[in-house]
């Protein structure tokens, strides 16, 4: 058998196999995507009525800006891990951003504790029904698009969507809900995106392995 005809024959019936995203385009357009559904649920809620003033106060601003570089770090680490060939160490990226944005809510939780005893922790709901309503949606759509990462490392890839998700969903929400207290935005914010990770971690791999073809 010649091999021009071998390989006719071992090409005959096959299917064009597509090939996966690159990591940065697929997280800079899950992304776009995730401002977009925020965005959307913001002017739906319309802004907190003192949002110029909390938006001038420096700690506010380096919240803001390290939970939206932790989801923003948490996508990209997502998609590579989504493939075999990139390091674990992709799962080490959003860490120093979260680690920045819970350590100011922390130490101003701290304070207020210290200040104001018990009263500071608060309570709101509606904190954790809006990470979670709009966080797990969009776990679901960065879990659909690494869904060929359900053999590879299904566990990470699923933590790591449900932290980005949560945390723009997090950005989103300091913008419409008024919480002054670190304290209350540290357990409602804080909670609300660990348990989405949690949630992700959890089922993630399953809703990745149903979601292949």
């Amino acid at each position: 058998m010649q091999t021009d005809e071998l390989i006719s024959r071992l090409s005959q019936g096959l299917t064009p196999v597509r090939r996966v995203t690159p990591p940065m385009r697929a997280a800079l357009g899950w992304l776009a995507l995730a401002f977009g559904v925020v965005a959307v649920a913001v002017a739906l809620s319309g802004f907190r009525h003192d949002l110029e003033h909390r938006l001038m106060l420096m700690h506010e601003q380096v919240n803001m800006v390290a939970a939206l570089a932790t989801g923003a770090a948490a996508a990209v680490a997502a998609f590579h891990l989504a493939l075999p060939d990139r390091s674990e160490r992709w799962a080490l990226l959003p860490l120093p951003f979260a680690a920045f944005w819970i350590s100011g809510l922390g130490w101003g939780c701290i304070a207020e504790f210290v200040e104001r005893g018990w009263p500071a922790l608060g309570m709101s709901l509606g904190c954790m029904s809006f990470i979670i309503g709009f966080g797990l949606p969009l776990t679901l759509g960065m879990l659909w698009m690494t869904r060929h990462a359900a053999r590879i490392r299904p566990g990470p890839v699923a933590a790591l969507a449900g932290l980005a998700a949560a945390a723009i969903a997090s950005v989103g929400l300091s913008l419409v809900h008024h919480l002054d207290a670190a304290a209350m935005v540290l357990i409602w914010h804080g909670g609300s995106v660990l348990l989405v990770m949690l949630l992700a971690r959890r089922w993630g791999a399953r809703a990745m392995q149903a979601m292949r073809p």
